[in-house]
Protein backbone atom coordinates (compact mmCIF):
# COMPACT_ATOMS: atom_id res chain seq x y z
CA UNK A 1 0.00 0.00 0.00
CA UNK A 2 1.20 3.50 -0.80
CA UNK A 3 2.14 5.12 2.53
CA UNK A 4 1.41 8.58 1.11
CA UNK A 5 -2.10 7.72 0.07
CA UNK A 6 -4.76 10.17 1.23
CA UNK A 7 -7.10 8.21 3.52
CA UNK A 8 -9.24 11.01 4.95
CA UNK A 9 -12.67 11.30 3.33
CA UNK A 10 -13.25 14.34 1.14
CA UNK A 11 -16.41 15.06 3.10
CA UNK A 12 -18.16 13.70 6.17
CA UNK A 13 -21.40 14.55 7.92
CA UNK A 14 -21.40 15.57 11.57
CA UNK A 15 -23.92 16.37 14.28
CA UNK A 16 -23.52 19.03 16.96
CA UNK A 17 -25.60 19.99 19.98
CA UNK A 18 -25.87 23.62 20.96
CA UNK A 19 -25.94 24.98 24.50
CA UNK A 20 -29.75 25.06 24.30
CA UNK A 21 -29.78 21.44 23.10
CA UNK A 22 -30.69 21.95 19.46
CA UNK A 23 -29.24 19.32 17.12
CA UNK A 24 -27.31 20.91 14.25
CA UNK A 25 -26.47 18.93 11.12
CA UNK A 26 -23.41 19.75 9.07
CA UNK A 27 -20.93 18.49 6.51
CA UNK A 28 -17.17 18.87 6.77
CA UNK A 29 -15.35 19.21 3.45
CA UNK A 30 -11.58 18.88 3.58
CA UNK A 31 -9.22 21.38 1.98
CA UNK A 32 -9.16 20.69 -1.76
CA UNK A 33 -5.36 20.76 -1.84
CA UNK A 34 -4.77 18.57 1.21
CA UNK A 35 -2.35 16.39 -0.77
CA UNK A 36 -0.13 19.33 -1.65
CA UNK A 37 2.51 21.03 0.46
CA UNK A 38 -0.13 23.40 1.83
CA UNK A 39 -1.17 22.89 5.45
CA UNK A 40 -4.61 21.20 5.37
CA UNK A 41 -5.41 22.41 8.89
CA UNK A 42 -4.30 26.01 8.51
CA UNK A 43 -7.84 27.31 8.05
CA UNK A 44 -11.32 26.00 8.82
CA UNK A 45 -14.26 27.90 7.32
CA UNK A 46 -17.72 27.68 8.92
CA UNK A 47 -20.46 28.54 6.40
CA UNK A 48 -23.85 29.84 7.58
CA UNK A 49 -26.56 29.98 4.89
CA UNK A 50 -29.37 32.48 4.44
CA UNK A 51 -33.06 32.23 5.34
CA UNK A 52 -34.76 29.17 3.75
CA UNK A 53 -31.31 27.79 2.87
CA UNK A 54 -29.56 24.55 3.80
CA UNK A 55 -26.26 22.87 3.05
CA UNK A 56 -27.75 20.59 0.37
CA UNK A 57 -28.86 23.39 -1.95
CA UNK A 58 -26.88 23.84 -5.14
CA UNK A 59 -26.05 27.50 -4.48
CA UNK A 60 -24.69 26.62 -1.02
CA UNK A 61 -22.66 23.77 -2.54
CA UNK A 62 -21.28 26.32 -5.02
CA UNK A 63 -19.98 28.35 -2.09
CA UNK A 64 -18.49 25.26 -0.45
CA UNK A 65 -16.73 24.19 -3.66
CA UNK A 66 -15.20 27.63 -4.11
CA UNK A 67 -14.04 28.04 -0.51
CA UNK A 68 -12.51 24.53 -0.36
CA UNK A 69 -9.77 25.95 -2.56
CA UNK A 70 -8.62 27.96 0.46
CA UNK A 71 -9.34 25.78 3.50
CA UNK A 72 -11.52 23.09 5.01
CA UNK A 73 -15.22 23.97 5.03
CA UNK A 74 -17.86 23.13 7.62
CA UNK A 75 -21.28 23.80 6.10
CA UNK A 76 -24.20 23.98 8.56
CA UNK A 77 -27.94 23.62 8.50
CA UNK A 78 -28.95 26.39 10.89
CA UNK A 79 -31.71 25.56 13.36
CA UNK A 80 -35.10 25.06 11.78
CA UNK A 81 -33.51 24.41 8.38
CA UNK A 82 -32.52 21.30 6.50
CA UNK A 83 -31.71 18.36 8.76
CA UNK A 84 -31.28 20.41 11.93
CA UNK A 85 -33.89 20.45 14.67
CA UNK A 86 -35.30 23.43 16.50
CA UNK A 87 -36.98 26.52 15.15
CA UNK A 88 -35.44 29.42 13.30
CA UNK A 89 -35.32 32.74 15.13
CA UNK A 90 -34.29 34.93 12.18
CA UNK A 91 -30.77 35.53 13.50
CA UNK A 92 -31.19 35.66 17.28
CA UNK A 93 -30.43 32.17 18.66
CA UNK A 94 -28.58 30.98 15.54
CA UNK A 95 -25.42 32.37 17.08
CA UNK A 96 -25.45 29.27 19.30
CA UNK A 97 -25.32 27.08 16.18
CA UNK A 98 -22.20 28.92 15.01
CA UNK A 99 -20.70 28.75 18.50
CA UNK A 100 -20.90 24.96 18.36
CA UNK A 101 -19.45 24.81 14.83
CA UNK A 102 -16.47 27.06 15.63
CA UNK A 103 -15.62 24.91 18.65
CA UNK A 104 -15.99 21.77 16.53
CA UNK A 105 -13.57 23.18 13.96
CA UNK A 106 -11.04 23.95 16.69
CA UNK A 107 -11.45 20.46 18.17
CA UNK A 108 -10.79 19.02 14.72
CA UNK A 109 -7.43 20.80 14.72
CA UNK A 110 -7.87 23.91 12.57
CA UNK A 111 -5.43 26.60 13.69
CA UNK A 112 -7.51 29.48 12.41
CA UNK A 113 -11.30 29.39 12.19
CA UNK A 114 -13.30 31.75 9.98
CA UNK A 115 -17.05 32.25 9.85
CA UNK A 116 -18.72 33.14 6.54
CA UNK A 117 -22.41 34.01 6.49
CA UNK A 118 -24.91 34.99 3.80
CA UNK A 119 -27.96 37.24 4.32
CA UNK A 120 -29.50 36.02 7.60
CA UNK A 121 -26.34 33.98 8.11
CA UNK A 122 -24.35 37.15 7.50
CA UNK A 123 -26.12 38.84 10.39
CA UNK A 124 -25.57 35.73 12.53
CA UNK A 125 -21.79 35.61 12.05
CA UNK A 126 -21.46 39.32 12.89
CA UNK A 127 -23.47 38.94 16.08
CA UNK A 128 -21.78 35.67 17.02
CA UNK A 129 -18.30 37.16 16.67
CA UNK A 130 -19.26 40.13 18.83
CA UNK A 131 -20.75 37.97 21.59
CA UNK A 132 -18.54 34.87 21.53
CA UNK A 133 -15.63 34.21 23.85
CA UNK A 134 -12.97 31.55 24.27
CA UNK A 135 -13.12 28.59 21.92
CA UNK A 136 -16.36 29.89 20.39
CA UNK A 137 -14.76 33.08 19.06
CA UNK A 138 -13.74 33.04 15.37
CA UNK A 139 -10.39 34.40 14.20
CA UNK A 140 -11.89 36.17 11.17
CA UNK A 141 -15.35 36.92 9.81
CA UNK A 142 -16.93 37.43 6.39
CA UNK A 143 -20.50 38.72 6.12
CA UNK A 144 -22.20 38.75 2.71
CA UNK A 145 -25.47 40.54 1.88
CA UNK A 146 -26.35 41.04 5.54
CA UNK A 147 -28.85 43.51 6.97
CA UNK A 148 -27.39 46.21 9.20
CA UNK A 149 -30.43 46.53 11.44
CA UNK A 150 -33.58 44.66 12.41
CA UNK A 151 -37.15 44.74 11.06
CA UNK A 152 -36.21 46.20 7.69
CA UNK A 153 -39.27 46.44 5.44
CA UNK A 154 -38.04 48.91 2.84
CA UNK A 155 -38.17 46.49 -0.09
CA UNK A 156 -41.13 44.53 -1.44
CA UNK A 157 -39.48 41.17 -0.89
CA UNK A 158 -38.69 41.94 2.75
CA UNK A 159 -42.30 42.93 3.35
CA UNK A 160 -43.28 39.50 2.00
CA UNK A 161 -40.72 37.81 4.28
CA UNK A 162 -42.15 39.61 7.31
CA UNK A 163 -45.67 38.47 6.44
CA UNK A 164 -44.43 34.89 6.21
CA UNK A 165 -42.69 34.84 9.57
CA UNK A 166 -45.23 36.91 11.47
CA UNK A 167 -48.44 35.05 10.53
CA UNK A 168 -49.56 31.51 11.24
CA UNK A 169 -50.44 30.91 7.59
CA UNK A 170 -47.03 32.19 6.52
CA UNK A 171 -45.20 29.95 8.96
CA UNK A 172 -47.23 26.96 7.78
CA UNK A 173 -46.28 27.78 4.21
CA UNK A 174 -42.61 27.88 5.21
CA UNK A 175 -42.95 24.50 6.95
CA UNK A 176 -44.11 23.12 3.62
CA UNK A 177 -40.71 24.17 2.27
CA UNK A 178 -38.86 22.55 5.19
CA UNK A 179 -38.29 25.75 7.15
CA UNK A 180 -39.49 25.86 10.77
CA UNK A 181 -39.76 29.37 12.19
CA UNK A 182 -40.65 30.13 15.80
CA UNK A 183 -43.83 31.97 16.72
CA UNK A 184 -42.24 33.25 19.95
CA UNK A 185 -41.71 37.02 19.84
CA UNK A 186 -38.26 38.46 20.31
CA UNK A 187 -37.44 39.89 23.75
CA UNK A 188 -37.77 43.58 24.52
CA UNK A 189 -35.26 45.11 24.11
CA UNK A 190 -34.28 43.04 21.04
CA UNK A 191 -30.88 41.36 20.63
CA UNK A 192 -28.01 43.52 19.43
CA UNK A 193 -28.24 44.31 15.74
CA UNK A 194 -25.54 43.49 13.17
CA UNK A 195 -24.63 47.18 13.13
CA UNK A 196 -24.15 47.21 16.90
CA UNK A 197 -22.19 43.97 16.68
CA UNK A 198 -19.73 45.46 14.18
CA UNK A 199 -19.09 48.33 16.58
CA UNK A 200 -17.83 45.76 19.10
CA UNK A 201 -15.41 44.13 16.64
CA UNK A 202 -12.48 46.46 17.10
CA UNK A 203 -9.74 43.88 16.42
CA UNK A 204 -11.27 40.91 14.56
CA UNK A 205 -10.39 40.79 10.84
CA UNK A 206 -13.69 41.48 9.11
CA UNK A 207 -14.84 41.57 5.51
CA UNK A 208 -18.25 42.93 4.53
CA UNK A 209 -19.41 42.08 0.98
CA UNK A 210 -22.57 43.56 -0.52
CA UNK A 211 -24.09 43.96 -3.97
CA UNK A 212 -25.17 47.27 -5.45
CA UNK A 213 -28.37 45.71 -6.89
CA UNK A 214 -29.50 43.79 -3.79
CA UNK A 215 -33.31 43.60 -3.86
CA UNK A 216 -33.52 42.42 -0.24
CA UNK A 217 -31.17 44.80 1.57
CA UNK A 218 -30.05 47.81 -0.51
CA UNK A 219 -26.48 49.02 -0.39
CA UNK A 220 -27.43 51.43 2.40
CA UNK A 221 -27.02 48.47 4.74
CA UNK A 222 -23.40 48.06 3.66
CA UNK A 223 -22.80 51.76 4.22
CA UNK A 224 -24.31 51.50 7.72
CA UNK A 225 -21.96 48.61 8.53
CA UNK A 226 -19.06 50.59 7.10
CA UNK A 227 -19.92 53.48 9.42
CA UNK A 228 -19.98 51.03 12.31
CA UNK A 229 -16.48 49.89 11.33
CA UNK A 230 -15.29 53.48 11.44
CA UNK A 231 -16.77 53.92 14.91
CA UNK A 232 -15.07 50.71 16.06
CA UNK A 233 -11.72 51.89 14.62
CA UNK A 234 -11.10 48.34 13.39
CA UNK A 235 -8.01 48.60 11.17
CA UNK A 236 -8.49 44.98 10.05
CA UNK A 237 -11.92 45.50 8.51
CA UNK A 238 -13.03 46.42 5.02
CA UNK A 239 -16.20 46.72 2.94
CA UNK A 240 -16.48 45.63 -0.69
CA UNK A 241 -19.49 46.71 -2.74
CA UNK A 242 -19.67 44.50 -5.85
CA UNK A 243 -21.09 46.05 -9.00
CA UNK A 244 -23.97 44.05 -10.48
CA UNK A 245 -24.18 41.65 -7.53
CA UNK A 246 -27.68 40.89 -6.26
CA UNK A 247 -28.22 38.93 -3.06
CA UNK A 248 -26.36 36.22 -1.16
CA UNK A 249 -25.50 32.70 -2.34
CA UNK A 250 -27.88 32.57 -5.29
CA UNK A 251 -26.35 35.60 -7.00
CA UNK A 252 -22.71 35.62 -5.92
CA UNK A 253 -20.17 35.09 -8.70
CA UNK A 254 -17.22 32.74 -8.78
CA UNK A 255 -14.94 35.77 -8.99
CA UNK A 256 -16.33 37.26 -5.78
CA UNK A 257 -16.09 33.91 -4.00
CA UNK A 258 -12.45 33.67 -5.06
CA UNK A 259 -11.84 37.18 -3.73
CA UNK A 260 -13.38 36.13 -0.41
CA UNK A 261 -11.31 32.96 -0.32
CA UNK A 262 -8.08 34.86 -0.96
CA UNK A 263 -8.94 37.30 1.83
CA UNK A 264 -9.63 34.37 4.17
CA UNK A 265 -6.40 32.60 3.35
CA UNK A 266 -4.26 35.73 3.73
CA UNK A 267 -5.84 36.77 7.01
CA UNK A 268 -5.89 33.21 8.28
CA UNK A 269 -2.13 33.00 7.80
CA UNK A 270 -1.71 36.26 9.70
CA UNK A 271 -3.90 34.92 12.51
CA UNK A 272 -1.73 31.79 12.72
CA UNK A 273 1.42 33.91 12.91
CA UNK A 274 -0.08 36.07 15.68
CA UNK A 275 -1.11 32.96 17.58
CA UNK A 276 2.36 31.43 17.29
CA UNK A 277 3.98 34.66 18.43
CA UNK A 278 1.64 34.88 21.40
CA UNK A 279 2.38 31.28 22.27
CA UNK A 280 6.11 31.89 22.02
CA UNK A 281 5.87 34.90 24.33
CA UNK A 282 3.83 32.88 26.80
Amino acid sequence: MNGNRQTRAVHSDFTLFTRDQVRIAGTHWTFAHAKSDSDPLALGIVVAHGFTGNRQQDHVKKVVTALREFGGVLALDLRGHGESTGEGTMGMDEILDVDAAVTHARDFGYRSVATVGFSMGGSVVLRQAALAAGSHAPDLVVSVSAPAFWNYRGTRIMRVVHRLIETQSGRLALRGKGVHVTNTPWPDPPPISPEMAVERLSNTPLLIVHGDVDKYFPVDHAHALENAIERSQNKNAQVIVVEGFGHAETAISSETLTQIGQWLRENGVRANVRSEQTGAKG
